[in-house]
């Protein structure tokens, strides 16, 4: 019988103009993998009707947030239409050190400053959409925004797109259910690379001495 392997998770971040999916396979990436858990940002932002507390964002006011960005709680933070998101640091290391990864659903300035603060544990990956077209068509039918965010958001889109380059993989979103089993893969590969099994060394030790 194989026992417990000591393994450290990995920072899995998936970034794209709003709209893309990100959120989507997010979700479903969450339910389908036991040890992958949300890193949940603070924002100062007011709730969608369609969100939850401490499970899409931990809402808080801005001298909250203030007081975490001075006091070096973050491990990136960013201003985004005028309100502003972070990720909390210790529950992120608390996670990969018990094994679990952590599922970044951040843009890619947050990307950047997870990539600065941790570069070995960050894996990126960048969903981009099938169309501008298709893009706009999909804010309009969440019906979550005003028509202002709306355009807004995709005036916005152009300068996230221009990032894919720096992200690890590219996935095109034209079919949800083939995209999620393209991320999964990668976060599958992710955890199994040697170096996030540090138990292995001693494990393959018991293998040559039986």
């Amino acid at each position: 019988m194989v026992g417990e392997i000591k393994k450290r998770g990995v920072m899995f971040v998936l970034s794209s103009p709003s709209g893309a999916g990100k959120t989507t396979i997010a979700r479903r990436l969450l339910e389908e993998n036991r040890d992958l858990k949300l890193s949940i940002s603070v924002t100062t932002r007011e709730k969608r009707p369609s969100e939850v507390e401490d499970r899409d964002y931990r809402f808080i006011k801005k001298n909250e947030y203030d007081r975490m960005v001075e006091r070096g709680e973050l491990l990136e933070h960013a201003e985004v239409f005028g309100n502003y998101y972070g990720t909390p640091k210790d529950p992120v290391e608390d996670a990969l050190v018990s094994g679990k990864s952590v599922l970044f659903d951040i843009d890619w300035q947050g990307a950047e400053q997870l990539r600065t603060a941790m570069p070995d544990d960050v894996v990126s990956v960048f969903i981009l959409p099938p169309s501008r077209k298709e893009l706009e068509s999909r804010l309009r039918r969440r019906a979550e925004d005003p028509a202002e965010v709306v355009k807004a958001r995709m005036d916005k889109a152009s300068g996230e797109i221009v990032h894919w380059n720096d992200y690890d993989h590219v996935i095109i979103n034209q079919d949800l259910e083939t995209a999620i089993k393209e991320v999964t893969g990668i976060l599958t590969g992710a955890s199994t690379k040697r170096e996030r099994q540090p138990g292995l060394e001693k494990f393959v030790a018991s293998l040559l001495k039986e």
